[in-house]
């Protein structure tokens, strides 16, 4: 998997003092991850987003034992993995265990999944469409297909981070250690937990539970820090460092646009709509400025995906329900770049920024400053869906100091 060195031709030192060592320009190496995903002989598939992975190449994957593809949007790449898996109708994807943190989202059937420990029970566990649920660390699992028809699921992993530490597949996919804190064998391991906790780091909603039902219809509190009615939670799962949430615009509202660098990905689950994404280096107004063709859009419905983030430095990202309905998205981001899990001194300070406007010293862009066309077009857009805005004059005026707005407002309650 390393990427060998020793091909390089014969250096030589530079002549003179005006001369510089080294090519200049070089072609980016294939990381340990790269050559393993290319190894596997499957499609990768590297893009902004993806408007319904349903629709994604399938080919035989001869080490999980199903059909699969790679997916590798902009963005995530060295930060996090991404692949979706079809299981055989009435047949079962091969065991495995890795080194690697690992979670998955049913997009399509039913079944079961075993879990167990070098010489313990296993664990069974039932899912369905829409069932999030995590695998624990090195941890012996096995995905069986309950139905007579495929089941699709869609992973997100960690793989690329431990295959790029390490460089030695043995080493990541036949370790013996037991990471028993993570996982022991506990019997009621997989029980959905609903009881909702404060998040230690941020105070927001929080559960700790490795497995939900149905992402698309569970409960979510609300939170009001991404739009108005917005409602959030954070599932923690298996003791992982893989960080991800589910939020829920209301019908007819769409979110602020905020900065921040790559890692996550949104993936719709409810609904269907559309994300823009643009570098914050062309400020807030780039359709105003003459810069809309530096503008990406991905347009997607359940289940597709779509880098909030996709190359580097901060950038700008908003996202638009556009059905009668309300747009549930989960957003993975991995072990990276995690809100209050990024290096820094502890007890060290940090605002959220992604929660706070730009006038008050945040990465928000409030709405009475956006660009106008955000608004026009989401106006048109519903009205060709057959759908009803819900962006009132008064989510565009400027708050003044210390007002509080009723919560009817916010809620349509």
């Amino acid at each position: 998997m390393a990427h060998d060195l020793n091909s390089d031709s014969h250096w030589h030192e530079p002549t003179g003092l005006t001369k510089k060592a080294g090519l200049g320009t070089f072609k980016k190496p294939p990381m340990p991850y790269d050559v393993f995903m290319e190894e596997q002989e499957i499609p990768i598939v590297r893009a902004v987003g993806v408007s319904k992975v349903q629709n994604l190449p399938l080919k035989p994957w001869k080490r999980m034992g199903g059909n699969g593809s790679f997916i590798q949007l902009w963005g995530t790449e060295g930060l996090w993995g991404s692949y979706v898996i079809e299981v055989p109708g009435s047949g079962a994807l091969n065991t495995e265990k890795h080194l690697y943190e690992e979670q998955y989202l049913v997009i399509e059937g039913r079944g079961t999944t075993e879990v167990w420990q070098e010489g313990g029970k296993k664990q069974i566990f039932e899912w369905q469409k829409g069932s999030l649920f995590a695998i624990p660390m090195n941890a012996y699992h096995r995905i069986v297909n309950a139905s007579s028809t495929p089941a699709l699921l869609l992973a997100g992993t960690s793989a690329p981070n431990a295959m790029n530490l390490y460089g030695n597949e043995d080493f990541i996919f036949n370790n013996p250690y037991t990471f028993n804190d993570r996982f022991s064998g506990e019997t009621d391991f997989f029980k959905p937990r609903d009881d909702i906790a404060s998040d230690p780091v941020r105070g927001l909603a929080m559960r700790r539970t490795n497995m939900i039902p149905d992402v698309m219809n569970c409960e979510l509190p609300l939170d009001n820090r991404r739009s108005p009615g917005y409602r959030r939670i954070e599932p923690h799962m298996a003791g992982q460092r893989f960080y991800m949430w589910i939020g829920q615009h209301e019908t007819g509202r769409y979110s602020k646009a905020h900065k921040h660098a790559s890692a996550a990905v949104l993936i719709c689950v409810n609904g269907k709509g559309y994300t823009y994404t643009w570098p914050s280096e062309l400020g807030t107004t780039p359709w105003k400025d003459g810069k809309a063709d530096q503008v990406f859009r991905v347009d997607y419905e359940p289940v597709g995906m779509v880098s909030a983030a996709p190359m580097s430095g901060d950038w700008y990202h908003q996202h638009f329900g556009i059905s009668k309905g309300p747009l549930r998205m989960t957003a993975w981001f991995g072990p990276n770049n995690a809100r209050g899990r990024r290096p820094g001194r502890p007890g060290e300070k940090e605002r959220d920024l992604g929660a706070i406007d730009l006038r008050d010293g945040g990465n928000a862009i409030p709405y009475d400053m956006e660009d106008p066309y955000i608004r026009q077009e989401y106006e048109e857009t519903l009205a060709k869906e057959g759908a009803k805005s819900r962006m009132e004059d008064w989510i565009y005026e400027e708050p003044k100091e210390g007002e509080e707005r009723p919560m009817t407002e916010f809620t349509g309650m």
